[in-house]
């Protein structure tokens, strides 16, 4: 039977609802291209968030993947980082195919300024120039370096945490993988934020969200079709690509994910926590009644975004450092 499109505005609160209304533009991922130049122009047009004033940014070229170019890792330092400092590294998201480091400054750097930790944020790859697994490969090459940098940093690499959001969330939960299977890296805490997680694109919400304001049906298709090569619901998709095919999860660092229920992402985000919670991985499972993807960010003044964010950043809190 067929899964019908959901309304989303039928379940939108009025702050949300303006938020959506004012949307200037449509999204729509059939040229990808001229999708990232108008993003960009967008971004132009609009005032940057200013950072902090005590927080310094700086970029690193770490070694690459081997036979390939090195990757830029952007570090967000507070003046007041201890030593030994906790840290985070993050993965910024754009379903494969787009997004940048820049994208997400005022995120990281407002991380660093709350918690006192160092930030760091990886500049990979995208598809569908660059597919799988170059993206993945980035981000590890991009952990490798920060780990072994630990000591020049300042970082407690005992406590590093790994994060994204959308894609950037999906490209951490396989890093999750990729780091425990190879040995090299511990991570201390994985942060899921509405992660993009399978490939198969079968579940009820996946099929339901199909507005073109938010990250949709028709996006995501496209997205994982370019990130896989054409091959997104074939048999062989790796689960450092599409995590939500792993059938062993154990031995994974703690996590947290959130959703709301507005987000194509939602049964396959929930799927994950359970599975993470069948293999003995401690997980925190947040769900956001009426909010759509990209919620605490387009409108972060709504009550629901400010009670997920702050309920996010007390989670990344607790994990570096310590019950309070």
């Amino acid at each position: 039977m067929a899964i019908p499109a959901l309304d989303i505005e039928t379940y939108l609160d009025a702050e949300h609802l303006a938020v959506l209304e004012a949307m200037p533009v449509r999204l729509n991922l059939d040229d990808i291209p001229a999708t990232r130049a108008g993003m960009a122009e967008l971004r132009a047009a609009l005032l940057a968030a200013p950072l902090p004033d005590s927080v310094a940014v700086e970029d690193h070229m770490a070694p690459g993947p081997e036979g390939a170019p090195d990757v830029m890792v952007r570090t967000y330092r507070p003046a007041s980082l201890p030593a030994n400092a906790p840290a985070l590294y993050w993965i910024h998201g754009g379903g494969m195919v787009l997004g940048n480091v820049e994208m997400n400054d005022p995120y990281c750097a407002g991380i660093a300024d709350e918690l006192n930790v160092l930030v760091a944020s990886v500049e990979y790859r995208l598809a569908p120039e660059h597919p799988f697994p170059a993206p993945i490969e980035d981000c590890y090459a991009g952990l490798r370096w920060f780990a072994s940098s630990a000591d020049e940093l300042g970082v407690d690499r005992s406590r590093i945490a790994i994060g994204g959001g959308s894609a950037g969330g999906g490209l951490a939960a396989g890093l999750a993988l990729v780091a425990r299977d190879r040995g090299e890296v511990d991570v201390c805490f994985q942060m899921l934020v509405y992660p993009m997680l399978d490939d198969r694109n079968a579940t009820r919400s996946s099929h339901a969200i199909v507005d073109s304001r938010v990250w949709n049906r028709a996006s995501n298709l496209i997205g994982w079709d370019a990130y896989l090569s054409g091959n997104a619901g074939g048999d062989d998709v790796s689960p450092y690509a599409a995590p939500a095919r792993a059938t062993d999860l154990a031995g994974l660092p703690p996590a947290y994910i959130n959703v709301g229920t507005l987000d194509l992402f939602l049964d396959e985000d929930i799927a994950y926590a359970q599975a993470l919670l069948a293999a003995d991985v401690p997980t925190e499972l947040r769900v956001y009644p009426g909010a759509f993807h990209g919620s605490p960010s387009m409108a972060p003044d709504a009550e629901i975004s400010r009670r997920w964010t702050s309920d996010e950043l007390s989670a990344l809190d607790r994990a570096l450092n310590g019950p309070s």
